[in-house]
């Protein structure tokens, strides 16, 4: 058989299986798998000693267009992203303006167009003056659905209060991912900053207890209307067995866990990082991030996302609290996780499992995140014996900067596969973006 491409000798990964074999791509599909050494093709890559995943799908990511492009747009968060492994991406609402109207999606729909170098799907916001449209809304292509945030973010993104997020939820009917914080909590708490404020102050500020309260009022809710929730960036250790016990109940709750949230811990990382490791919900103790690992080995979380939320150095540079929070991900998020692999705390297969499969099941992405014929032919070739030290010269973000420079991790993106068409080669990027909107069933 003659196909456009054609993989040869690689490690195939899958949730279920792991094997050494080839895979043949024909019109932007993978056609086959399997003993393909008698097969031609336009172009071979050989990927001895290579391992062949599906093309990450990264759940949550911040990009800033519009209004914030000083510090990322949808050129170089995608083009951060696709480096990095990652063939899709779901972008968050908090821009300006916020994306809490057709209007917005559209607009951001046409600006990813020919400047995305991976495939993208958009949320939309939800806020107390758009809940009757929601219905609708999360129908629109190009959106896997809404976005609740029940702490403070971007001008109306907030849903606070039991009343207002009851009517969300039975309003929509597809998953809703949800930032989980009490806003009148961490409201409350922000008069017991010190005297001399630290960064180190802000686990302590935000504390576990706010995370808690809010996922337990929206597991509650979820019960009561139906409406399945998916638990963002699952920070203490006080979460997972709400999770847990919801799962239990069928209610279908799904959740996500950082690669941040599981490689960094306060006060350390407060200590060398300063505001650069600031996020919301913060990176906090050894205690709370080895719960997380607990939960993790039982199958708690569904996906890794990186919660890629870039701000300038300068911005960063501002006094603690006035200091934004969030840091960038997306590129790094593979090779922290390969790094975890190389540690022996996961397997490559949980790693396709929780970046690949598991995104697009959860959001119904047409025809992404699996090695399988008839899928798309998103592919990523990693290097996972390869170590090196993270530079700040390697970040491709508009940012300039990432919170695991001087970090030796091991595995590498090699090469990128985006619908049939390479577009990492030797690590190095190639050709045109050529990223399009995802379908979601």
């Amino acid at each position: 058989m003659h196909f456009d491409l054609l993989i040869k000798n690689g490690t195939l990964v899958t949730s279920e299986w792991t094997r050494q074999g080839d895979l043949g791509v024909l019109g932007g599909k993978i056609a086959a798998i399997g003993d393909l050494h008698s097969s031609t093709a336009e172009e071979t890559i050989h990927a001895d000693h290579l391992l062949v995943l599906p093309g990450l799908i990264d759940t949550q990511v911040h990009f800033r267009e519009p209004g914030l492009e000083h510090k990322e747009d949808l050129e170089s968060g995608t083009r951060a992203a696709l480096m990095g492994g990652v063939t899709g991406i779901l972008e968050m609402p908090n821009t300006d303006p916020t994306t809490t109207s057709a209007r917005a999606l559209t607009d951001k729909l046409i600006r990813a167009r020919g400047r995305a170098w991976c495939d993208y799907g958009f949320f939309v916001g939800a806020s107390t003056d758009n809940i009757a449209d929601l219905g609708l809304l999360e129908r629109l292509p190009g959106t896997p659905g809404i976005k609740i945030f029940m702490g403070s973010s971007t001008g109306p993104l907030l849903v606070g209060d039991d009343d207002n997020l009851r009517r969300v939820l039975q309003t929509v009917r597809k998953r809703c991912p949800i930032h989980a914080e009490d806003e009148p909590r961490n409201k409350e708490r922000k008069a017991l900053i010190s005297d001399q404020p630290h960064p180190r102050e802000h686990p302590f500020l935000r504390d576990a207890e706010s995370a808690r309260l809010a996922t337990e009022r929206i597991l509650r809710l979820s019960k009561e209307t139906g409406t399945p929730v998916h638990i963002l960036h699952v920070s203490t250790g006080d979460e997972p067995p709400l999770i847990a016990q919801a799962k239990n109940l069928g209610l279908q709750t799904t959740a996500e866990v950082t690669p941040q949230h599981l490689y960094f811990s306060a006060p350390d990382c407060y200590d060398r990082l300063g505001t650069l490791a600031q996020m919301n919900p913060p990176i906090r103790s050894q205690d709370h991030q080895d719960v997380l690992w607990r939960a993790f080995e039982e199958g708690v979380f569904d996906v890794f996302g990186s919660d890629h939320a870039p701000h300038t150095l300068e911005e960063k540079s501002k006094a603690y609290p006035n200091s934004p929070s969030g840091m960038p991900g997306v590129q790094t998020m593979l090779s922290v996780l390969f790094t975890f692999v190389s540690k022996r705390r996961m397997s490559a297969s949980k790693v396709v499992q929780m970046a690949c499969e598991m995104p697009a099941q959860l959001y119904g992405i047409r025809g992404k995140g699996r090695l399988e014929v008839g899928f798309d032919a998103d592919i990523t070739l990693v290097d996972s014996n390869r170590k090196q030290v993270f530079e700040r010269s390697m970040v491709q973000s508009k940012c300039g900067w990432s919170p695991y420079e001087g970090e030796t991790l091991t595995g590498w993106v090699e090469h990128v596969v985006l619908g049939g068409a390479v577009k990492v080669r030797s690590s190095q990027l190639v050709g045109d973006p050529t990223g399009e909107m995802l379908w979601f069933d």
